[in-house]
């Protein structure tokens, strides 16, 4: 499998408190600022990347708070056979989100789900 970037998926209570942090203590930049979700890349090694995410009534992706890990690889379909075929635990199926991405939910052995996506 081709893994293009990792990301920790971190849960917050305050997106506010979060970018504060992340942004301006620890100097990561805004990737992505959507309702609930914030994605943050180093300036300095861009594919260093995290996510945060946090409980809103209109997020964007509020499934994201069920996920500890997120991939982008470059053939998520080959990912989703491949997780299938050796018996992993399938949390939620693949499909498109509307956001661009395509993506399923996987639980690893120590009981994490993992987002593995794809741009479109």
């Amino acid at each position: 499998m081709q893994i293009r970037r990792a990301m920790p998926v971190v849960h917050a209570a305050d997106g506010g408190a979060a970018r504060a942090f992340y942004r301006d203590f620890l100097g990561f930049r805004v990737a992505m600022d959507e309702d609930g979700m914030l994605m943050f890349a180093s300036i300095s090694t861009p594919t260093t990347q995290l996510i945060v995410a946090w409980p809103s009534p209109t997020a964007v992706d509020p499934e994201l708070l069920g996920v500890d890990v997120s991939l982008e690889v470059a053939d998520v379909d080959a990912a989703f056979e491949s997780a299938r075929a050796a018996g992993l635990e399938i949390v939620r199926e693949l499909r498109d989100e509307p956001w661009g991405i395509r993506r399923f939910f996987v639980r690893d052995p120590s009981g994490r789900t993992v987002n593995i996506a794809a741009h479109l």
